[in-house]
């Protein structure tokens, strides 16, 4: 069973110190090359479909190299942390079109596919000698929250894209072999845990690293509630497919039937039905499903569509945290992404952090996901982080659990 409680490499990132976080940019850095040589394996041209999804993998690559670059070895500012002002003038990029090239704010999505990237060998090169420049800087760094900031952001930053190469090779078909990054069977579902009403203070407290989304962290009153002690397995979840629940549109909201209408859907992303049962997509090639496995590659609208046809609800992002705070040996989470009923949304008196791109261009009324999933780096498998992504996506490997109705 995966630990549910912050990891101690979560508990580096966020409050590590230089050794720590030296230590833990160079992994990263090696998951990101060990996941494109894979890649890179099984598509020798690195070409991909253009997909709202997807990135070109020599892009996700020269960008994470990039990110690094801007934030901390281009960032005049980098000792101030949150206070540093992101307009500030910069040292010159190298090479010299690296922001035309990688700067996500200003490279429009579709672009990427036609731009004049440098060739694998030659993008590797300059993502060593940017990493060696970082941990030069990070050796110099005044050991304090503030002048750690930037490398932080940097190392989950690169963390996060490394997941996103995860569920491009899912959906492409590319197998990775790492048993890090498989999907683990769960037990038979524990009874339920049950907690009464009460305060809760949302989000993470002022020390450390954390996301600007997660502060200033406002109190929120929670009424009595009863929430699944572990994500929904697909043992729990085909039984609403098999009742052809897909074909049935009173279990699904508006917009779900909506989802439903467009993308044609029958059955999770990724399965089928075989001769001896269920069947999943993965490594590129059918494979048996497991149905001990938590359910995943669901939408939203999957989620809410079984939690009304089982009478039950999604859990708030408030009633998610405290569970997995107050009761962390007894809420398993970490095997899928969860959707919850919240919205993505700022919290009262929010203040965008200087990569003003990462929260709020994005309070648009998806939902929030909380927990982590099989794919995610430990680093990044915090019980306060906020993740989000639109409602119908599915490529993202996330599931959901339940609360009473």
């Amino acid at each position: 069973m995966r630990d549910p409680s912050p990891t101690t490499q979560a508990r580096v990132a966020r409050h590590g110190g230089r050794e720590a976080l030296a230590l833990a940019l160079q992994a990263s850095r090696a998951d990101t090359l060990a996941t494109f040589a894979a890649c890179e394996s099984a598509l020798p041209d690195l070409r991909v479909p253009l997909r709202a999804e997807l990135n070109p993998p020599l892009w996700e690559l020269g960008h994470v190299g990039w990110f690094q670059a801007y934030w901390v070895q281009r960032n005049p500012q980098r000792d101030r942390g949150v206070r540093a002002d992101p307009d500030a003038p910069r040292a010159a990029a190298e090479p010299a079109d690296a922001d035309a090239l990688y700067h996500s704010g200003r490279v429009p999505h579709d672009s990427r596919w036609r731009l004049p990237l440098p060739d694998a060998d030659t993008t590797r090169a300059q993502l060593q000698r940017q990493l060696d420049r970082t941990l030069t800087l990070l050796a110099g760094a005044p050991e304090h929250d503030d002048a750690l900031y930037f490398f932080r952001l940097a190392l989950l930053h690169e963390d996060m894209h490394h997941e996103a190469a995860l569920y491009m090779a899912q959906g492409l078909g590319i197998a990775i072999d790492d048993p890090r990054w498989q999907p683990r069977a769960l037990p038979p579902p524990p009874d339920a845990l049950r907690f009464d009403a009460g305060s809760w203070r949302l989000g993470s407290d002022p020390r450390g690293f954390a996301f600007d989304n997660e502060r200033p962290a406002p109190e929120r009153t929670v009424p009595p509630f009863e929430i699944d002690a572990q994500a929904v397995r697909w043992a729990e979840f085909l039984p609403f497919v098999e009742a052809g629940a897909y074909a049935r549109p009173h279990w699904w909201t508006d917009e779900g039937r909506q989802w439903l209408l467009q993308s044609g859907a029958r059955a999770p992303r990724y399965l089928r039905p075989g001769g001896d049962g269920w069947q999943r997509w993965r490594h590129g090639r059918w494979q048996a499903l497991d149905p001990a496995e938590a359910a995943c590659h669901l939408t939203l609208h999957e989620a809410q569509a079984w939690c009304r046809w089982a009478g039950r609800r999604l859990p708030t992002e408030a009633e998610w945290e405290l569970a997995a705070v107050v009761q962390p040996q007894r809420l398993r989470w970490g095997d899928v992404w969860e959707w919850t009923g919240s919205p993505f949304e700022p919290f009262p008196g929010f203040v965008a952090h200087p990569y003003r791109d990462y929260s709020a261009p994005w309070f648009d009324g998806r939902p929030v996901l909380r927990g982590a999933s099989f794919m995610t780096q430990p680093r990044m498998r915090h019980p306060r982080y906020r993740n989000f992504f639109p409602a119908g996506r599915n490529d993202v490997p996330a599931g959901f659990r339940s609360c009473a109705a």
